[in-house]
């Protein structure tokens, strides 16, 4: 155990070390926030799938193959498909317009004021993403090295706050590339193989699970959809995606490179519901499936190996965690900030300050947060039953108003919470009652309200 420990360290040190290259890269506001939008294909294509590959993807999947075999990848599936979609047919008008955050686009089609309603939304949204992949890293490096939680927490969180706070996106994106690296060694190469080889090969997992577990439907249909309903429609419409679209170099280098990190996700979520499988035949009882993939890493692996692996998780949940964390402050920064500033804009220095401060606040939100799912379903919810339908009507429905946009937030954002607490954060009520809700307020409001003057958006 004690080399595997060295070999994290190791890696940590490293994300540390790209951090610093980062920050000497990251000389103005637009290298700090988009990378300078000059990324070419390699590092676009990594940046992009390590962002969605996370802790809720990684850990959240083995536990979902742990529980219900192949149909556990579908959570990465419809990430995937989000980012070959996203990729493909928004990209490019969102390259031209040169801008930073999602609520941006609300405020050219609407007003300032749903620009600031948008923006609380969206924090929401990228601190509880944060949160997701630092609970991730906590859950590992508690099991893999008998640490408390709260010191996993903090041993693993520090270091992403350090470094996307000194480089901003250059360090997230050299960090990316090599975290890409890492866990697809890690695990599509090195974990899955060995798991399958300690089942004894494919036809003993099949001979050992019931046929239940090799349906790609046995999750449930309802689950699909909803899984669809929240991922794939989440993904076209969050900061952290939209942030790293806004780094590509051009529109060619988004659709070619983002549509093959779509199609990486799919594969890297078949990759762990079957680690998942495997470890349901090797840890038949296991107390807590939340820690199903840390205790088949546990149990497979010999030393250093193992370590090797930790590594490639860690590299997965720290991607998405940083993703979070700078989305969260581009978006204070950005968005909120300015309006208590006079509408001054922010510098490099504030930028830098408030991803600390907002990477404090991820830190102290994971030691009271437990489960990696319901997180991540948590601040899908809000973004999707919040901001999806004012954002479809922003693009294409020219009677929508901001007294309509800002309702649809409002009580979107109000009725997911509701079914969320009445039913739990995994019910598949809250998105479908929170988007029915947001299309009816939509809708009524804006037909009520008086239609305001058009924009300089509309009339291009």
């Amino acid at each position: 155990m004690a080399l595997d420990l060295f070999v994290v360290l190791i890696y940590a040190a490293g994300m540390l070390v790209l951090g610093y290259y980062g920050m000497r890269r990251a000389k103005t506001h637009e290298d700090y926030l988009v990378a300078g939008r000059n990324l070419g294909p390699t590092l676009y294509m990594g940046t992009m799938a390590a962002t969605v590959l996370g802790g809720a993807s990684t850990v959240g999947s083995v536990r979902l193959g742990y529980v219900h075999g192949i149909s556990g990848f579908w959570l990465c599936a419809a990430l995937g498909a989000g980012i070959i979609a996203l990729n493909l047919f928004l990209a490019k008008p969102l390259l031209k317009l040169k801008i930073f955050t999602v609520t941006q686009v609300l405020e050219q089609r609407y007003n300032p004021m749903a620009r600031q309603a948008s923006g609380l939304i969206m924090l929401a949204y990228a601190l509880m993403l944060a949160v997701t992949s630092i609970l991730g890293i906590g859950t590992v490096m508690q099991v893999m090295f008998d640490l408390p939680f709260w010191a996993a927490i903090l041993l693993g969180g520090v270091v992403v706050v350090i470094y996307s706070t000194i480089g901003g996106m250059w360090s997230l994106t050299l960090t990316d590339i090599v975290q890409f690296v890492i866990k697809t060694v890690g695990l599509m190469f090195i974990l899955l193989p060995i798991c399958l080889y300690r089942v004894g090969g494919w036809d003993e997992l099949v001979a050992k699970l019931p046929a239940a577990s090799f349906s790609f439907t046995s999750i449930g249909w309802d689950t699909i959809l909803t899984y669809f309903m929240i991922y794939f429609f989440g993904i076209l419409i969050g900061q952290d995606i939209w942030q790293r679209v806004f780094t590509a170099r051009d529109e060619k280098v988004a659709r070619y490179a983002g549509t093959f990190a779509g199609f990486y996700c799919i594969l890297y979520g078949l990759a762990c519901a079957l680690i998942g499988m495997a470890a349901h035949v090797l840890i038949p009882d296991l107390g807590n499936v939340n820690n199903a993939f840390a205790a088949i890493v546990k149990l497979s692996l010999p030393d250093g190996i193992r370590g090797l692996v930790i590594a490639a998780a860690l590299a997965a949940m720290m991607s998405t965690a940083s993703a979070g964390l700078l989305a969260a402050s581009t978006v204070l920064t950005e968005d909120l900030l300015p309006r208590l500033r006079g509408g001054k804009q922010s510098s490099l220095n504030i930028n830098r300050l408030f991803t600390l401060l907002t990477g404090i606040a991820v830190l102290g939100i994971a030691l009271v947060v437990t489960d990696v799912i319901s997180a991540l379903t948590l601040a899908y919810n809000l973004l999707v039953g919040g901001m999806l339908i004012p954002l479809i009507g922003a693009i294409y429905w020219k009677r929508a108003t901001t007294s309509g946009a800002i309702s649809a937030m409002a009580l979107g954002v109000t009725t997911a919470l509701v079914f969320m607490i009445k039913d739990g954060l995994e019910a598949n009520t809250p998105i479908y009652y929170s988007l029915g809700v947001s299309v009816v307020s939509f809708v009524l409001v804006s037909v009520l309200s008086r239609r305001p003057e058009a924009t300089a958006a509309d009339a291009a």
